[in-house]
């Protein structure tokens, strides 16, 4: 007997009830946990000098943590929540520490080549997008509850629930002793911060009524797009698919079209006082 084929209402069904412990949370470590590794600084003492997280494992832990769960620490700092309220989740601390250390302490670094290899890495990162969906989508929801009327308050939830790794990382660099002031998420938008906007800002629609579609199969259109854009990311290394989209709303209401246009009248000037020298 061949198996019954899900309808597309069915598969929205199942992709929102999916429970993110713990396979998709466990993603997410992995990611965060490499990002932390990736972005340390190298050793200073020459080639041969062992990785920061050997130099360096508390900080490297303290770092690691703070990226895996800044999501739940920024958003609830910033509704006036407790931050420390996922290190009262002993399961999750375990499991993300058990994660970091695989990550850089794995016999021949095993676990951190595995999940490099490609293909891998392109699936955790498809974990991680159907984690973000939720999380946007949770954190909206509960924002409103609270907040119904505060909609620039629930949309910077949403972002933070869905990229607020990007800006824990200002902390992370500092704690490392890596920290650049001039690469922080408020200067230079992630494409994840871009889409969770995007995102926090359907869900809202979507609580209002103004969305006449129903709210599984929405969800998993969310899913898609966020799957789909970090597909384009990974894989064809676009960073911003939205660049030419940005460049157009600059340009006409953020002065772009008035500073072309004086660049355009000054040169026009400078050329004509030229040519009445010359004569």
């Amino acid at each position: 007997m061949s198996a019954p084929e899900l309808t597309i209402a069915e598969v929205g069904h199942i992709v929102a009830k999916l429970k993110m412990y713990p396979y998709f949370d466990v993603a997410n470590y992995v990611l965060m946990c490499q990002m932390v590794r990736d972005d340390s600084p190298p050793p200073t003492q020459g080639t041969e000098a062992p990785a920061f997280s050997r130099r360096h494992p508390f900080s490297s832990w303290v770092a690691s943590m703070l990226m895996c769960f800044s999501s739940v620490i920024l958003a609830n700092a910033f509704v006036g929540d407790s931050p420390a309220a996922p290190f009262l989740n002993q399961r999750d601390l375990v499991t993300a520490t058990v994660v970091w250390y695989l990550v850089n302490y794995s016999p021949f670094d095993l676990v951190h080549k595995f999940a490099k290899f490609l293909p891998i890495h392109v699936f955790l990162y498809c974990l991680k997008e159907v984690q973000r969906v939720h999380k946007v989508h949770h954190g909206v929801s509960h924002t409103i509850k609270h907040h119904p009327n505060a909609y620039a308050l629930i949309v910077a939830v949403g972002v933070l629930k869905g990229a607020g790794y990007y800006y824990m990382r200002t902390l992370d660099r500092l704690i490392r002793g890596n920290w650049i002031p001039s690469k922080n998420e408020f200067l230079h938008p992630s494409l994840a911060t871009k889409v969770s906007l995007l995102a926090s800002v359907v869900f809202i629609l979507d609580h209002q009524g103004l969305i006449h579609l129903d709210h599984e199969l929405l969800n998993l259109a969310i899913v898609v797009f966020f799957i789909f854009f970090r597909l384009v990311y990974l894989v064809l290394g676009v960073h911003n698919p939205f660049g030419l989209l940005e460049n157009v709303v600059c340009a006409i209401f953020f002065g772009g079209l008035v500073d072309a246009l004086k660049r355009a009248t000054t040169s026009s000037d400078k050329t004509h006082g030229s040519k009445s020298k010359e004569e």
